[in-house]
């Protein structure tokens, strides 16, 4: 197994007097992908949202380990700092812009990863560098033949392929996925599917979802957590044949004891 590229150590989220995230530890690695499994309210979103950026952690630590660049302490920056030092992050409810066509979305998603001072009155398709990324992240995420379709006019699933390539094109090494196979039909379904594990070869990947069937065909670890807490974490036999995963979540489907 490679050097973790993320790691979570004792993370912790109150509402009030509600543990939402409660003692969390985890680590991401580069070419694995881990799934976080666990019923609604268990704190999947909360814990995505607290390694983005989206909301401040109570305690605990979040450290992002940028081989040959230092050690990150993340907890406590905002979403923005987090993205540029290469954490990308997609949503449950898909965050794309509708008026736009597949490759000006990714586009505008490469231009706010460049340092440069932009030239206003000069058009953002003269930019050559930010094209061809724009152009390698549809590439990536299965679009490339989509690229001058209006993002409004995409099936549900080429939209959150889209969402997945406007991730790619802020050039991330940490991708987390809050339930990318959310609203999809079966075959919609193995396309991220299988868009997910070719992902993983060059990334590291945090995968929030409840298609049980999708995260075993994809998942290196899992991590399950139920009221906040997690309840187990290992690899997806030990987390199949895990009694107290059973009875808590998975139930009889993918328990090993009725096949």
């Amino acid at each position: 197994m490679t050097d973790p590229v993320l790691r979570v150590e004792n993370l912790s989220k109150l509402f009030g007097g509600l543990a939402a995230v409660n003692n969390v530890s985890l680590e991401l690695h580069l070419g694995q992908v881990h799934a976080v499994i666990g019923p609604n309210g268990a704190g999947k979103s909360t814990l995505t949202n607290l390694i983005s950026g989206e909301l401040m952690p109570t305690s605990g630590s979040i450290r992002y380990l940028a081989h040959g660049e230092g050690e990150f302490e993340l907890a406590g920056l905002s979403s923005d700092r987090i993205s540029r030092l290469g954490i990308g992050r997609s949503f449950q409810k898909t965050n794309i812009f509708l008026p736009f066509t597949a490759f000006e979305n990714c586009r505008l998603a490469a231009q706010s990863r460049l340092q440069r001072a932009w030239r206003i009155f000069r058009g953002a398709s003269r930019y050559a560098d930010v094209n061809v990324i724009a152009e390698q992240s549809l590439q990536a995420a299965g679009l490339s033949e989509r690229g001058e379709v209006v993002a409004a006019m995409l099936s549900h699933g080429e939209q959150r392929q889209l969402e997945i390539a406007m991730c790619l094109a802020t050039q991330p090494r940490i991708l987390l996925m809050d339930e990318p196979l959310a609203g999809m039909g079966p075959q919609e379904s193995l396309r991220i599917v299988a868009l997910i594990r070719q992902l993983a070869a060059e990334h590291a990947i945090l995968l929030i979802e409840h298609d049980m069937d999708a995260v075993f065909a994809v998942a290196h670890c899992l991590t399950v957590m139920v009221n906040g807490e997690v309840i187990e974490s290992g690899t997806p036999q030990a987390v199949r044949a895990s009694a107290q995963v059973q009875q808590a979540y998975l139930g009889d489907a993918h328990g090993d004891t009725h096949g």
